[in-house]
């Protein structure tokens, strides 16, 4: 009995695991813990200690219980593509790179976050290389990174 136990959260643990490798976590939250859900209203905030959720083994952060609830109702509109890692890395490079969570694109009812620092913003390379053929690059990779 005691090694079947074992062997369950041994399995469980590795469950965890694959989802949470597919993930940008970095400050321990998808999209760094700003709020999916207010993406959509073109006004990224923060998110809440006092609203959060696991949802596929990670945590998301939600400004008020009211974007917590819409995201319970629909998880799959509001997770950000590709874990929440750099869209456009992974469309021209096939590469996970970090975000900044206020840079960000709605494209077809869904949550694109892109790397802005030290003078490079991926967001407007996204925009001028064609974002179409990046989208369906990033896809391609992404599906062979998970």
């Amino acid at each position: 009995m005691k090694k079947v136990v074992l062997f369950l959260s041994f399995l469980i643990s590795l469950v965890s695991f694959s989802q949470k490798k597919d993930y940008n976590l970095k400050k321990g939250y998808v999209a760094e813990g700003y709020d999916v859900v207010s993406y959509f209203s073109n006004k990224p905030v923060e998110g809440k200690k006092e609203f959060i959720l696991t949802h596929d083994g990670v945590k998301f952060k939600f400004a008020n219980q009211e974007n917590l609830n819409t995201f319970k109702k629909n998880p799959t509109k509001y997770t950000p593509q590709y874990g929440g890692w750099c869209a456009y890395a992974l469309g021209a490079s096939n590469a996970k790179f970090d975000i900044n969570p206020d840079t960000y694109e709605i494209r077809d009812d869904k949550l694109y976050l892109f790397y802005n620092s030290w003078g490079t913003n991926t967001l407007k390379k996204w925009l001028k290389e064609g974002p179409e053929e990046l989208r369906k690059k990033a896809d391609l990779n992404w599906s062979n990174i998970k």
